[in-house]
């Protein structure tokens, strides 16, 4: 089995250095980050580009042993939103192809793209080099808009056409999940030969069970309250008025869990969110539980992991979730979820065992399916040891070995000659 010795791992509109939680950045760059560095230590190097947004940006820099960032000048530096980089992929492959052109031919082994702005660089890159190239969606535009948050705004059909091109290009594309696989062949036509389905992976070491009194210590939360945790975006996909509002209708059916309620959000506005950044914070205030709410800028996974282990509940309301990876690391420390049956979220919560998935997005539902296992503890004791036991097959380590196994084939079956170089005028 031949294995890449170098690959350049593209992320046009999001850099695996940039905190998940707020703007443009989430699952996807903790996946980058993760499995390169996983496959560096395997022996492969990996050269990651992404799109400068700073002038301040050194040209490169070590992410750790065996990963490079590549920062690539493509645009202004500030104010660019994610649907006006399309104008920029000119600039940013001129970039791409420059870093291999200044070394010996064959520099790179293989391109793997994420989101389809750097399926659309790589596509390109992958001709130009003569190598295979491998392409994770991470999330689909003809997806999104089955299923749309009230007030969301919908994917442009430039994206979806875009994201057809590059599904029928690419040699090898990688699904979070069975139903992302599915989404591939029924709404892109992908070729089922070219489909792996690989789950990413959540850091063991870092979400893993521990004192829940110890860490509401840390957080400044009280020992008795009841805590219930959104982690993510906050922007109508990720839904977290939903929660808010079965947050409300909880105390409005029990006025005396009030003292104790205590909802927690981290995360940073995005997406449409960006439109009115308070919105949240408004609506925690219209419906009365201002007091019992409390907004988290994003923070780092060990801060994160503490703030799981506080809560009783995590809620993960999303209208759609390529994986759910908020999902998977809350039940690696012990906390249980219930969530939206959509996506991924129905491969990263075992429901009945270690969390409750809810169909819709009522909040009603979410409600009702929060208060039974409240009302429960040794329901809830249950789901806690189920959900750990349930996130322990999410390590990055078997996510990074399969990555690794998609390369190989990919190369295996790989007969793409580089594009001659224009002969020089006599």
């Amino acid at each position: 089995m031949r294995l890449p010795r170098r690959v350049a791992t593209l992320s046009v509109h999001t850099s695996p250095l940039d905190q998940p939680g707020a703007g443009d950045a989430g699952g996807m760059n903790v996946y980058i980050c993760e499995v390169a560095k996983r496959l560096a230590a395997r022996g492969v190097e990996v050269e990651i580009f992404t799109r400068a947004t700073s002038s301040d940006l050194p040209a490169r820099v070590a992410l750790s042993d065996g990963v490079t960032v590549r920062h690539i000048t493509a645009g202004p530096y500030e104010g660019l939103d994610k649907n006006e980089l399309p104008a920029q992929l000119c600039a940013f492959t001129s970039g791409v192809l420059r870093v291999e052109a200044m070394n010996e031919p064959g520099y790179f082994d293989l391109v793997h793209s994420h989101y389809w702005l750097s399926g659309q660089v790589g596509w390109l890159a992958k001709e130009r080099w003569g190598v295979p190239l491998v392409h994770s969606m991470h999330t689909m535009a003809r997806v999104k808009n089955t299923a749309l948050a009230d007030g969301d705004t919908p994917e442009p059909n430039a994206r979806a056409i875009g994201e057809a091109q590059v599904v029928a290009e690419a040699d090898r594309l990688i699904a979070s999940t069975a139903d992302e696989a599915d989404a591939l062949t029924r709404l892109y036509d992908a070729d089922p030969a070219k489909l792996v389905t690989i789950a990413p992976g959540v850091d063991l070491r870092v979400f893993a069970p521990g004192n829940r009194a110890a860490a509401r210590a840390r957080l400044g939360l009280e020992p008795d309250a009841v805590v219930l945790l959104f982690v993510g975006r906050l922007q109508p996909l990720k839904a977290p008025d939903v929660l808010l509002r079965a947050a409300a209708s909880l105390v409005a059916r029990d006025p005396e869990l009030r003292d104790r309620l205590r909802v927690v959000i981290v995360g940073g506005p995005s997406g449409s969110g960006l439109a009115e950044p308070e919105q949240q914070q408004k609506l925690a205030g219209a419906l009365g539980i201002a007091d019992l709410t409390r907004f988290e800028r994003p923070v780092r996974q060990e801060c994160l992991a503490d703030y799981y282990r506080a809560a009783d509940l995590t809620v993960v309301p999303s209208y759609t979730e390529s994986f759910g990876l908020v999902a998977v690391e809350s039940q690696a420390c012990g906390t249980p979820v219930v969530a939206a049956s959509v996506g991924g979220l129905r491969t990263a919560v075992a429901d009945g065992r270690s969390g409750v998935l809810v169909a819709g997005h009522d909040p009603g539902d979410y409600a009702a399916a929060v208060a039974a296992l409240l009302a429960d503890r040794g329901r809830l004791d249950a789901y806690s040891r189920g959900a750990v036991a349930h996130a322990s097959g999410f390590g990055w380590e078997v996510t990074a070995d399969r990555v690794l196994d998609a390369y190989a084939d990919a190369m295996a079956a790989s007969s793409l000659a580089p594009t001659p170089a224009c002969p020089t005028p006599a």
